[in-house]
């Protein structure tokens, strides 16, 4: 009798947490994806990467922040204090999106009937979601695999961890530098491009050198360049009553990449035995970044540019 009820409360338990991840996900996609939108109706035809680049900054900055902060509120509250005070944050932040934020002239004025999106337009999406999807897979790459090479290589794994976190820290400053970067010299597609090749050299040298600490560096410094350009993608062939529909295509094209990627990031290390080939294949992400970036532009290059 008793081992019935255990059953049913941890039953009814693992529901709940399901459930509450489903909702969470879900509420976590849907506003990156309106959220992407709304950056991009204030910035397109202006310093739409550097905007990008501060936007996306927030996730590493937001990863760095929880890390630092809710181990104590666990430590000293409780888990469920640390559930409420994310909870808490986010309630917080939905009055001040309702009172402080306000559509751009040009958005407001767009029909409010979705418009459909043209060919072109829908293949230039998908191709800038497989962009930021193969970038993405490349950088965590270093995250997943990374303290891994470094324990194979006999570091323990506190060091092997923090070596590997000082290109999240460095991450942060230089997305913001290569969304700047891009804006300034007009060239965003260099950055992207110098960012990619660049980050894939080091990573391919990181399991084949001793001088760890100094490749780490090398990759924080220049990892994150190409996110502000590579998100500033979208806009060039989305206009305002599009880009609701176009950044929900470029995301779900960016997380069913994300979700194969890991997976095949994982089986390729275990079938060598080695971390190492997880990193070669992130490599191999990063360089086919410059390689859509072209089909991308062999779409875009008849159209008009958009405001």
């Amino acid at each position: 009798m008793l081992t019935g009820q255990l059953v049913m409360v941890a039953s009814e338990s693992w529901t709940l947490q399901i459930a509450g991840r489903l909702i969470a996900g879900s509420g976590a996609v849907l506003l990156g994806v309106m959220m992407t939108k709304m950056v991009t109706d204030w910035f397109a035809g202006k310093e739409i990467a550097t905007a990008m680049a501060i936007f996306v900054n927030s996730w590493p900055v937001g990863i760095a922040t929880s890390l630092l902060t809710l181990p104590t509120i666990g430590t000293v509250h409780g888990v469920s204090a640390a559930y409420l005070s994310v909870a808490a944050f986010i309630g917080l932040a939905i009055p001040l999106l309702v009172v402080c934020y306000r559509s751009p002239s040009i958005a407001a004025a767009a029909p409010s009937a979705a418009s459909r999106l043209d060919r072109s337009a829908l293949f230039a999406v998908i191709i800038a979601g497989l962009i930021w999807g193969v970038f993405n897979i490349g950088f965590t790459m270093i995250f997943s695999f990374g303290p891994t090479l470094l324990v194979e290589r006999d570091w323990s794994i506190a060091a092997a961890g923090s070596a590997i976190s000082i290109v999240l820290w460095l991450a942060a400053l230089s997305g913001i530098a290569g969304g700047f970067l891009a804006d300034w010299t007009g060239r965003p597609q260099s950055v992207l491009v110098i960012g990619c090749v660049l980050s894939a050299l080091f990573m391919l040298m990181l399991p084949r050198s001793a001088a760890v600490i100094p490749i780490v560096i090398a990759i924080g410094a220049i990892s994150a360049l190409p996110a502000g350009p590579i998100m500033s993608l979208p806009a060039r062939v989305l206009q305002p009553q599009t880009r609701a529909i176009g950044m929900g295509i470029f995301f779900t094209v960016f997380f069913v990449v994300m979700m194969l990627g890991p997976a095949i990031g994982g089986a390729i290390a275990k079938w060598t035995g080695s971390a190492a080939a997880a990193l070669d294949f992130g490599t191999a992400a990063l360089l086919a970044c410059p390689v859509l970036l072209w089909g991308y532009n062999r779409i875009v290059a008849p159209r008009p540019q958009t405001a």
